[in-house]
């Protein structure tokens, strides 16, 4: 019989049954015992290679005494209802990603948001806390992916909120640029051949690829390869072209004292 390959949903899940297992203490024998269930399961679930359904969800919050958090993380695999509909696929392809680029020319990426930042685009409370989960789940993770980003520079310019909102949210950008994992680039604005909007190229570790498109009024989600080959080339022309990071904090620090201070 073939082996079952886990999905990014059923990975996602898995990953946080893991963290908040180890976060409580316990091997997955002792959670199997308190479930109980068999050790060999709970291996599965945390692999993601089997979908358990949401009592069992239910029954491992209950053994960990982390009520309701993997019922609400089984919901968010399963109904996604917190992300819109253009949008279902990508953030479990996100949470187990091991690299992510990103050309951003619009608003600030959204797992590098503040929640006053997040609040001043006028979105629902479902988006609110779905985007805020987004950043628990990829920054917080115990192996977080690389995460490169080219940022336009209109978008560290443009208002959104008021200063006091745009310098907490450019202090929020010296903060994560100074993660080891992320790399942050910001480009003068200017005309860039090949691109036509924002997107993000989530990699797995085994190398498949998932490509979020930004368009309006939505966004796109594709695996197609011509379009993951496209962005794979014109990524590091626009890297080339940006400040490198060192110059880009300083860029950043200079907008804050210029422009939102």
């Amino acid at each position: 019989m073939a082996t079952r390959q886990p999905t990014p949903q059923t990975k996602a899940f898995g990953q946080e049954v893991s963290r908040l297992r180890e976060e409580a203490g316990i091997t997955r024998s002792e959670l199997a015992s308190r479930v109980p269930i068999s050790t060999s399961y709970v291996s599965q679930i945390e692999r993601g290679v089997t979908r358990c359904r949401r009592d069992m969800a239910e029954r491992l919050d209950a053994a960990l005494g982390t009520t309701p958090a993997l019922a609400e993380a089984w919901n968010q695999t399963l109904k996604r209802a917190a992300y819109p509909k253009f949008f279902q696929d990508y953030p479990e392809a996100e949470a187990t990603a091991s690299l992510l680029r990103a050309w951003v020319e619009n608003f600030v990426l959204g797992l590098f948001q503040t929640e006053a930042y997040i609040r001043a685009q006028g979105v629902s409370e479902d988006v609110f806390d779905g985007r805020l989960r987004r950043q628990r789940t990829v920054l917080e993770r115990e192996n977080p992916p690389t995460i490169a980003v080219v940022l336009s520079e209109t978008v560290l310019l443009r208002s959104v909120g008021g200063p006091q909102v745009m310098k907490a949210q450019c202090e929020r950008l010296m903060e994560v640029s100074g993660l080891p994992n992320v790399i942050l680039q910001v480009a003068p604005i200017a005309y860039y051949r090949g691109v036509s909007g924002s997107f993000v190229l989530a990699t797995q570790q085994d190398g498949r690829d998932l490509l979020y498109l930004e368009t309006t009024p939505g966004g796109v989600i594709s695996n197609d390869p011509a379009e993951i080959l496209h962005v794979q080339k014109v990524f590091p022309t626009l890297s080339a072209r940006a400040l490198d990071p060192e110059s880009s904090r300083r860029h950043i620090e200079k907008v804050i004292s210029e422009r939102w201070t």
